[in-house]
């Protein structure tokens, strides 16, 4: 027999409150916003920041803190934010499981593998190179699981995919500690990459990269606000989901597709940074409901929030260094994982 985790249905909630929710949301990431362009190892007054963004003045060093080092950061993680938040969201509608992440197909161990293997076997050693062999790797990655999961008469069942990916991510991160372990040029430079950061990411050589994966992130996210009906068909079941008229292994492929461009996309710009894909959705759905008509936009207001308070975080608890991002993200991840474990129950045992 199999084993499915489930979550307490909860009550509709009314489209006055979802509003309030998105506005409030909305202000929230602004303030946050701000705190990402004021706050650090060297605190930038809020008039400054004002200044810096309407008049610059050249040579100012608060203008330069500004606009040089911190707005670029904060972009980057307005983008990487709303696309882990996004994919994370369709990756638990389309599996079904409410524990399901960007991780779960082997997105995060595809992109690290093939940084690895650019590492070592093509010597690779500019962060900026390692961005397209990242987005590579998780693309690969995803493709492969999907097309595993696709074969037999059922087609890519959510169990199929769950299963297919974690032992894909298992094989890799078997094959990843025999590479590192073999090259400690490849240990070096990979470890700097994996613990997710964004530090750095949108300025120099970096900043054209982000240009460049701009519109696949746009697209991706297209993709994603528009699965929202077929997610919520898919949330029903299978067979229900085909009675109503879906075309169910067109809306998960569609769905998946916009994990890739998401995540993949995220993971190249970032690194792979974990829970956010996880913990976004399950901090919406108390202020939308189930409807993925409106997680999903409510996801890409929340991811920003949660990944550019993080790195706030990182910035103030450790200065005048910092703290990368995806250890803080870890930190409170961690317990919120323990927490979602709890909340759900298992049935069918």
């Amino acid at each position: 027999m199999t084993a499915t985790l489930t979550e307490t249905p909860r009550p509709p909630v009314p489209t006055r409150r979802r509003l309030v929710g998105l506005g409030v949301a909305v202000l929230v990431l602004l303030l946050v916003v701000v705190a990402s362009l004021a706050l650090g190892a060297r605190d930038v007054p809020l008039g400054a920041v004002v200044d810096a963004l309407t008049a610059r003045v050249p040579g100012d060093n608060d203008h330069n803190v500004v606009l040089d080092q911190r707005l670029p950061r904060t972009a980057v993680g307005l983008l990487v934010g709303a696309a882990l938040g996004l994919a994370g969201t369709l990756m638990q509608g389309v599996t079904r499981n409410p524990l399901a992440d960007p991780g779960l197909l082997g997105i995060n161990a595809g992109a690290s593998l093939f940084v690895v293997l650019a590492i070592t076997l093509l010597g690779v050693t500019s962060p900026v190179s390692y961005v397209w062999f990242a987005f590579a790797g998780a693309a690969a990655a995803t493709l492969l699981v999907y097309g595993i999961g696709a074969a037999g008469r059922h087609g890519a069942t959510p169990v199929k995919l769950a299963l297919v990916g974690t032992a894909l991510t298992a094989g890799i991160t078997s094959l990843l500690t025999l590479l590192l372990l073999s090259s400690t040029t490849a240990t070096n430079a990979y470890r700097f990459w994996s613990v997710g950061s964004l530090a750095g990411r949108g300025t120099g050589e970096s900043a054209g990269v982000v240009l460049t994966l701009l519109p696949v992130l746009a697209a991706g996210a297209l993709l994603a606000l528009l699965c929202g009906r077929s997610l919520n068909l898919l949330s029903m079941g299978d067979d229900l989901a085909r009675g109503l008229g879906l075309n169910v292994p067109l809306a998960r492929l569609v769905a998946f597709l916009a994990a890739v461009l998401l995540a993949g996309g995220a993971t190249a710009l970032a690194g792979p940074v974990v829970f956010v894909g996880l913990v976004v959705p399950h901090v919406v759905r108390p202020l939308t409901g189930p409807d993925y008509r409106w997680v999903l936009p409510f996801a890409v207001v929340v991811g920003p929030v949660l990944l550019l308070a993080a790195d706030v975080v990182g910035r103030l608890v450790a200065r005048p260094g910092e703290l990368e991002v995806g250890l803080v993200v870890a930190f409170v991840g961690a317990p919120v994982l323990i927490a979602i474990v709890r909340r759900t129950r298992t049935a069918g045992l």
